[in-house]
C-alpha cells in the first residue's frame, strides 16, 4: 500500500537518516518551529503498547510469548526472533505497516500547519512513502558517530548496532535520495540551524 496525499494535502517533507543519525532531534526542532511532525516510529510504538491496536494481531502471529509483562509488545525481544529471519520480518512488516500508513494518512488529513515532516526510519528501503513526499531531507553522520551516539542510549554492544545498521539502507543509498541534506557529525547547535535553515525553505514552498 502506497500512502496518497488527500486532495488538500500540504506541503509533506520526508525525514529519514540510519539509527543514531539525530532524526528524533532534528523532528523535534521542526516542531518547535511550527511544523506538523508525524513520526512513524512514535505510531508504530503506540500501535504496540499496552492496549494497541496491533496487540491480538502480533499474539495470534507470534504468540502470546512476544508480550512483556507490562502487556506491551517486548520489542526487544521481537526484533531478536525476526531480525535474522526475513519470513518473520516480512510478517511483522504485514502487520504493521498497513496500520501505521493508515495513520499517517489520519494525521495529514487533520494537518492544519503550512508543511508536515513525515518521519519514516526506513524511507529508502521501503519506498512506501515516497509518492507522499515532496522532498526527501536526510539527517546524515558518519557510522562511527551513529555507532557511538546508539549505543549510549541504549544497551546495544557495537557489533548489535552495527548488525542493524548493516540491515538498513547504506548512507550512500541514502544521500542518494536526499533532496537536503543535515549535516549531524557536529553539535545540536549546529543541527538546529540547519533545519531553521530548511524550515524557511520550506515555508517559501508551502507558499507557491
Amino acid at each position: 500500500m502506497v500512502v496518497s496525499p488527500p486532495s488538500s494535502a500540504p506541503l509533506v517533507i520526508g525525514l529519514t537518516g540510519g539509527i543514531g543519525s539525530g532524526k528524533s532531534a532534528a523532528a523535534q526542532h521542526f516542531a518547535s518551529l511550527g511544523a506538523g511532525v508525524i513520526d512513524t516510529d512514535a505510531i508504530s510504538h503506540a500501535l504496540t503498547a499496552t492496549g494497541g491496536r496491533a496487540l491480538p494481531l502480533l499474539c495470534e502471529r507470534f504468540g502470546p510469548g512476544v508480550l512483556g509483562h507490562d502487556g506491551a509488545l517486548d520489542r526487544t525481544a521481537l526484533r531478536q526472533r525476526v531480525f535474522a529471519n526475513p519470513e518473520e520480518r516480512h510478517a511483522l512488516e504485514e502487520i504493521l505497516h498497513p496500520m501505521i500508513r493508515a495513520e499517517v494518512a489520519d494525521a495529514l488529513a487533520s494537518n492544519r500547519q503550512a508543511y508536515v515532516i513525515v518521519v519514516v526510519p526506513l524511507l529508502v528501503e521501503t519506498g512506501a512513502y515516497r509518492s507522499l513526499c515532496r522532498r526527501v531531507v536526510v539527517v546524515d553522520c558518519s557510522e562511527q558517530t551513529q555507532i557511538d551516539r546508539t549505543m549510549r542510549r541504549s544497551r546495544l554492544s557495537a557489533e548489535q548496532v552495527g548488525a542493524i545498521m548493516s540491515a538498513q539502507a547504506t548512507r550512500a543509498q541514502r544521500l542518494a535520495l536526499a533532496d537536503d541534506v543535515i549535516d549531524n557529525d557536529g553539535t545540536l547547535e549546529h543541527l538546529n540551524a540547519q533545519v531553521e535553515a530548511l524550515h524557511r525553505r520550506y515555508m517559501t514552498l508551502a507558499a507557491t
